[in-house]
Order: C-alpha cells, then sequence, then structure tokens
C-alpha cells in the first residue's frame, strides 16, 4: 500500500496525459504532491524527505512547465530527483558515521562494512544512470513514450535494480544461529 501511496503522483500524471496533456497531467502532479505531503504530515505528523524533496521539485518545475507553456521543464524533474538522491547517497558515505543505505536497512540486516559501501554506490550509480536515462529518452523521444517511459521504464528498471539487490545481499545475508 505503502508503495501506491509513493507512486501515486506519478500514476495520477500519467492517467492525466493520457486523457489530456502534458500541462493538464503537471498540474494533476502537483496537486497530488501537495495531498501526499499533506495527508502525510495528517496522518502520522511527518513527512519523508523523499516527498519533501519531490514535491519542491514539482512545484519549482512543474510550475515553470505550466507558466513558461515549456514541457522540457517537467521532463527534467525525474533527472533531478535521481541526480539528488545519488548526491545523498554518495555525500552519506563521506559525512557521518553511516551511509544513507546502511542508516535506513542497518536495524534488519547485519553486513560487513566493504559490503555496505558496494551496496550504496551502487545505488548512487543506478541514481546516475536512471537519471541520464531520463534525460536521453525525453530529449530524444516525443512526449508520448517520455511519459511511458517514465512510469513503465524507470519502474521497471527500478523493480529490476532491487530484485539484483536481493540477490546480492542473499549471498551476504548470515542466517540467525541458534545457541
Amino acid at each position: 500500500m505503502k508503495l501506491l501511496f509513493d507512486f501515486l503522483p506519478i500514476l495520477l500524471f500519467f492517467v492525466a496525459y493520457k486523457l489530456y496533456d502534458i500541462y493538464v497531467a503537471t498540474a494533476v502532479a502537483i496537486v497530488a504532491s501537495v495531498i501526499q505531503v499533506s495527508w502525510s504530515w495528517y496522518r502520522h505528523g511527518k513527512v519523508e524527505n523523499m516527498h519533501w524533496i519531490t514535491l519542491g521539485i514539482i512545484v519549482v518545475f512543474g510550475g515553470l512547465t505550466l507558466i513558461l507553456q515549456d514541457e522540457t521543464f517537467i521532463k527534467w524533474k525525474p533527472t533531478l530527483v535521481n541526480w539528488l538522491f545519488a548526491a545523498a547517497f554518495l555525500g552519506s558515505q563521506y559525512i557521518g558515521k553511516q551511509s544513507l543505505l546502511k542508516r535506513m536497512m542497518a536495524t534488519n540486516i547485519s553486513l560487513p562494512e566493504p559490503i555496505w559501501l558496494r551496496l550504496n554506490f551502487s545505488w548512487v550509480s543506478f541514481f546516475l544512470a536512471m537519471g541520464a536515462a531520463n534525460l536521453y529518452v525525453a530529449f530524444s523521444y516525443d512526449t508520448d513514450t517520455w511519459v511511458n517511459f517514465k512510469l513503465f521504464g524507470m519502474m521497471g528498471l527500478t523493480v529490476v535494480f532491487i530484485i539484483a539487490q536481493a540477490f546480492y545481499l542473499s549471498r551476504h545475508i548470515k542466517p540467525d544461529q541458534e545457541s
């Protein structure tokens, strides 16, 4: 259910684009993101950093798209989000005691430090590649193709990457030993 909640603005953007156009879809994504953050704040008293970041970027770049009637700005949004996450994961490797990935997952799994490092850098690489792939599709193909890639391609690549990570992790997670 949380996954659906996280992807709701993207799904609504896709539906609105298919029914109307890029500008209506952009407005829908902005409204959906505002509602998503508001709901999270109301329901839990806090908002995940990812939602704040995406809200800020969608409001700024979506707003520019609507005001200037130029779809270029909304096409940059996924790249900026991915590259910001890459920067956060990379920066966390050198700032603080633990990488961002280790902070998120260490309560659930125990891994040797070199494995945490490799995993963190693999996420940095993934986010950089996803940002570059978005730019390639956005500016090499028509808007219809980009919208389809944004939903299906990026989501599909993310699922494949997470499955690959799970296989990698399965080789390094040791089963609990009973005393």
